[in-house]
C-alpha cells in the first residue's frame, strides 16, 4: 500500500504509540489529523511537525464525532487512512469491590463501541478514497487476558473479532483492514502496569509503517508474535507470570 499523500486520521494522536505513527507518516508527506480530549496537549504535540492538524475530540461523544466527520469532508475533501487509536484502561483486581461492570462500561465505550461508529461513519469517505485502509490498535491482550487488567483485555479481544469481520466484509472495496497488536510499549498510558519495561512507541509505529509498505493486516509487534504462537494455556501464563 502506498503511503504518501494520503489524509491520514489518528484518534490518540497527542502522545504515545498515536504520536510516533503521526511523526512518520507526517515525514512521507500525508496530511495528518490528530484528535484526542485536550487540546492543549494536541497543539503542543502538533507544534513542529509539517502537516499535522490537531483537533480537540472525544470519541465517546455522538456530537464530537459527528463535528468531525464534517471537518474531514469539509476541510480536508475526504479521508484516506483512520487509525482508531485512542484508549483507555483501569489497572485492578476481579474481586468483591472492583466494581468492574462501571470501568468495563468505560473501557468498552473508548476501546470498542467508539470504533465501530467512528469507522461506520467514515466508510463513505474511505470507499470514495481510491485507495484507503482502516487501522485497529488492538494489543496482546486481545490473545490473552492480563489478570490485572481483566476488562481491557475483553474490549481488545472483542475489538480483534471485529477487525477479523470487518476485513472480511470489506475485501471487494478498496478498503484495507489492519490491526496493530503491540505488547508492552513504554508510554505514560502504560506507567500503572510497567511501561518502563517495554517497547519505545517508535518500534510500533515502524511495524506499522513496514505493514503498510507489505500489505500484512495482523501485525503482531515484539513479544506479541511470541505469544501468538503459543497455546492459550502457555500464553495466559506467559503474559501473567512472565
Amino acid at each position: 500500500m502506498n503511503i504518501t499523500n494520503k489524509t491520514v486520521l489518528i484518534t490518540g494522536g497527542g502522545s504515545g504509540i498515536g504520536l510516533e505513527i503521526a511523526k512518520q507518516l507526517s515525514a512521507k508527506n500525508n496530511k495528518v489529523i490528530i484528535t484526542g480530549r485536550t487540546a492543549d496537549k494536541l497543539q503542543k504535540a502538533a507544534e513542529g511537525l509539517a502537516n499535522v492538524t490537531a483537533i480537540a475530540t472525544d470519541v465517546t461523544n455522538a456530537d464530537n464525532v459527528k463535528q468531525l466527520v464534517a471537518t474531514i469532508k469539509s476541510d480536508f475533501g475526504g479521508l484516506d487512512i483512520l487509525i482508531n487509536n485512542a484508549g483507555h484502561t483501569y489497572v485492578y483486581n476481579l474481586d468483591a469491590s472492583a466494581n468492574a461492570a462501571e470501568k468495563a462500561r468505560e473501557e468498552f465505550d473508548t476501546n470498542f463501541f467508539s470504533i465501530l461508529n467512528l469507522t461506520e461513519q467514515l466508510l463513505p469517505a474511505l470507499t470514495a478514497s481510491p485507495e484507503a485502509a482502516i487501522v485497529n490498535v488492538s494489543s496482546i491482550l486481545a490473545l490473552t487476558p492480563r489478570h490485572t487488567l481483566p476488562t481491557y483485555s475483553a474490549s481488545k479481544a472483542a475489538l480483534h473479532s471485529y477487525t477479523q469481520a470487518l476485513r472480511f466484509a470489506l475485501k471487494a472495496t478498496n478498503v484495507k483492514v489492519f490491526e496493530l497488536m503491540p505488547p508492552l510499549v513504554n508510554t505514560e498510558f502504560s506507567k500503572e502496569i510497567g511501561g518502563e519495561n517495554g517497547i519505545p512507541p517508535s518500534t510500533v509505529a515502524d511495524d506499522l509503517i513496514n505493514a503498510f509498505e507489505k500489505d500484512e493486516y495482523e501485525i503482531h509487534v515484539g513479544n506479541t508474535a511470541h505469544v501468538y504462537g503459543l497455546s492459550p494455556v502457555d500464553a495466559f501464563k506467559m503474559v501473567n507470570e512472565g
